[in-house]
């Protein structure tokens, strides 16, 4: 077999995206899916559906907002880290801080981002994809 061919049989990854900001998920699809084998499989606007959504479609990555209405970034990444602990999750913040950062590590959150930085998003989900952490200093 071809190595060509077995590059096509790579499956893509699956990438939930959940921001409050309709602008913010349209930019975090447009820059994920610029890398060839990463595919935005779904979208979310806040914590409750992020977890709705987690569960249906079963991604293999998750990126979520830290402040958003009816569940915030923490809870809702600890509702889904409780039912899909391997499902990693890279959290993106207006607010990052050091405090943060540590919740964020507390609950089951594998990466964060400062979304002033949104382009380490791509470095960090290629990251949580090797099994690897990203928080940032």
């Amino acid at each position: 077999m071809a190595a060509s061919e077995i590059l096509t049989d790579i499956s893509p990854t699956r990438i939930l995206v959940v921001d409050d900001s309709q602008a913010m998920r349209r930019g975090l699809r447009h820059l994920l899916e610029r890398h060839p084998h990463w595919w935005v499989c779904g979208e979310a606007s806040d914590g409750r559906e992020a977890v709705q959504k987690a569960r249906e479609i079963e991604p293999d990555v998750i990126v979520l907002d830290f402040q958003m209405p009816e569940m915030n970034g923490l809870d809702a990444a600890k509702s889904i880290t409780k039912r899909s602990p391997r499902v990693p999750i890279l959290m993106v913040s207006m607010h990052m801080s050091p405090q943060l950062a540590e919740e964020a590590r507390k609950v089951g959150i594998r990466g964060v981002c400062a979304k002033s930085d949104v382009f380490c998003v791509v470095e960090a989900v290629e990251t949580l994809l090797s099994n690897g952490t990203y928080f940032q200093a």
